[in-house]
């Protein structure tokens, strides 16, 4: 069994692709599937002719919109590595579900735009990766358009991100006279072939030596002059390349390619999973949890409900951290203080499902959910208890007051409410002495409520009105002698409670919130919900 876990453990590959909306996110992650022969034919956003969506998107309103909205669990074979990609939405006001899924992941892949270079969206991710100390591999991409030359996108990646770089292979050309590129460690330059496919099918490739005589026959000599050029400057002026470093997220593995006509993309793939991180340690509130515990533990970062309409199910979606996953098994649950059963596993294509007998650490999988899971509950094997910390809640900072447009569809519309804010894409907040007559919702970003609109009507056939609030902060209250009524009319604000009782206050900006600071000294404010609802010995723990 030892020899079994730490042979699985050591074909693993568990990474995130973060980006800037528009980088061509979504169009990587299908030629990644494409390589790893996960799907036949790249289904790209772009290919609106074929009139096809991306297979990493499975809501109707992603299809509709060309836009990532929700992470994804896409996993594949490719060179005996068990590969599990979790992909994000890029839009940055689904911010929170990246982040919680980072949680989730062993490294990420840093997509750019080779024109555009670092942008906003990409600058908070890699603060999150930095902060959780994950390896950060950055693949510089849309080299098939004219774009800004390595050397200046190197400096910007220092200057902006303040993380050194290693190119691990360089481009040849750009444009339309990007030819290939060429791979520093084993000295080969690899020609692409674009053949008209529009990248929906594997590109056609040549590895030519770059010591060999044959490559004067597949680069010109002005090409080859400028390749090793570049090539000696980077050998003398650049950094050393370390494991070490590229473990500790100090130094980031580059390259350089177009996931559109899939130019660069299977060296890449090759060159990642030789060098990402399999699974590693996760903290808990008792220490550091191997992979290769032979007892099994995990932790749910995402919930995911009516993934199959017709079935109206919810997925609790876990990474496996230690030991071994068999299906059927039971699981001590740490947020209830009490052994559960973990049921109808299965892996994932984006919506289709693979229903599976047991799964190693790094593994995503999905359990059914009959509504006993949370975002945050750890789970392990044996009466023991084990706190997965760093899967994050976030402070909402748009707010509304949700009515239902039909009186009769009221039920539907709370059971929604109560489902989406399980899975976490919303909060709900109840006002005081009126339970969930008019509830608040609050959300990170606004177009959250578009998405909430979209899905309380077709997955729950209600329809609702948004009364949008004038608030932008929502604070958790710790400290006694708290009485929201007499605090209420100070003005500015208003008390609410969360799904677990907990008081909450509304403010309206941040001078109304350090003015409640100043005023109740004796009170905290926190932007995280205190941990009020573990199981009883977790809560004496803390």
């Amino acid at each position: 069994m030892a020899n079994e876990l730490e042979r699985e453990v050591a074909r693993r590959r568990t990474f995130a692709i973060i980006s800037h909306p528009d980088a061509g996110k979504t169009t990587l992650t299908e030629k990644l599937l494409l390589y790893g022969g996960a799907i036949h034919l790249a289904g790209s956003v772009k290919a609106k002719r074929a009139r096809r969506h991306a297979t990493s998107d499975w809501m109707e309103l992603e299809k509709e919109r060309g836009i990532s909205v929700t992470s994804s669990v896409l996993q594949f074979v490719y060179r005996d590595h068990a590969v599990n990609l979790l992909d994000t939405p890029g839009h940055q006001d689904f911010s929170e579900d990246t982040y919680r899924t980072l949680s989730a992941a062993d490294a990420a892949v840093m997509l750019i735009d080779a024109a555009k270079g670092v942008e906003p969206q990409t600058k908070k991710l890699f603060k999150v990766c930095r902060m959780r100390g994950i390896p950060i591999f950055t693949f510089v991409n849309k080299l098939d358009r004219y774009g800004r030359e390595p050397l200046e996108l190197m400096n910007e990646l220092e200057q902006v991100l303040g993380i050194r770089s290693y190119p691990m292979n360089w481009p040849i050309g750009m444009g339309p006279e990007f030819r290939g590129v060429y791979d520093r460690q084993a000295r080969v330059v690899h020609v692409f072939s674009a053949e008209g496919s529009h990248g929906e099918s594997e590109v056609a490739e040549r590895s030519v030596s770059i010591d060999s005589d044959e490559i004067k026959s597949v680069l010109t000599e002005t090409e080859l002059a400028k390749l090793h050029e570049d090539i000696e400057l980077l050998d003398i002026g650049g950094d050393q390349f370390t494991r070490e470093k590229s473990d500790a997220g100090q130094l980031t593995p580059m390259f350089f390619g177009s996931a559109m006509t899939n130019f660069g993309v299977r060296p890449f793939l090759d060159a990642f999973l030789d060098l990402a991180p399999a699974p590693t340690a996760r903290p808990t509130t008792a220490g550091p949890r191997e992979p290769t515990n032979p007892k099994f533990a995990g932790f749910v970062f995402k919930i995911q409900a009516n993934m199959d309409p017709a079935h109206r199910d919810r997925i609790a979606f876990m990474r496996v951290v230690s030991g071994r996953y068999v299906k059927g098994m039971n699981a001590f649950h740490s947020r209830l203080g009490k052994e559960v059963r973990l049921a109808k596993p299965s892996q994932f294509m984006a919506a289709e499902r693979t229903s599976i007998e047991d799964a190693w650490p790094g593994d995503v999988i999905g359990l059914f959910d009959p509504g006993q899971y949370r975002i945050g509950d750890s789970l392990a094997e044996g009466n023991q208890e084990v706190l997965f910390e760093g899967v994050p809640r976030f402070s909402p900072e748009f707010f509304a007051v949700v009515r239902s447009k039909d009186p009769l569809r009221r039920k539907q519309m709370e059971k929604g409410l109560e489902q989406l804010s399980e899975e976490g894409t919303v909060q709900i907040f109840q006002q005081l002495s009126m339970g969930m007559k008019d509830p608040i919702v609050g959300v990170v970003g606004a177009l959250q409520f578009e998405v909430l609109q979209y899905r309380l009507e077709h997955e729950y056939g209600a329809k609702i009105a948004l009364d949008r609030l004038p608030f932008s902060h929502a604070r958790w209250v710790v400290g006694p002698n708290f009485d929201p009524r007499s605090f209420d009319w100070e003005g500015n604000r208003q008390t609410v409670q969360d799904r677990d009782g907990l008081p909450l206050v509304l403010f309206r900006d941040d001078w109304a919130l350090q003015h409640a600071e100043e005023k109740h000294p004796d009170l905290k404010f926190v932007s995280e919900a205190p941990l009020l609802r573990q199981s009883a010995s977790a809560a004496t723990g803390s």
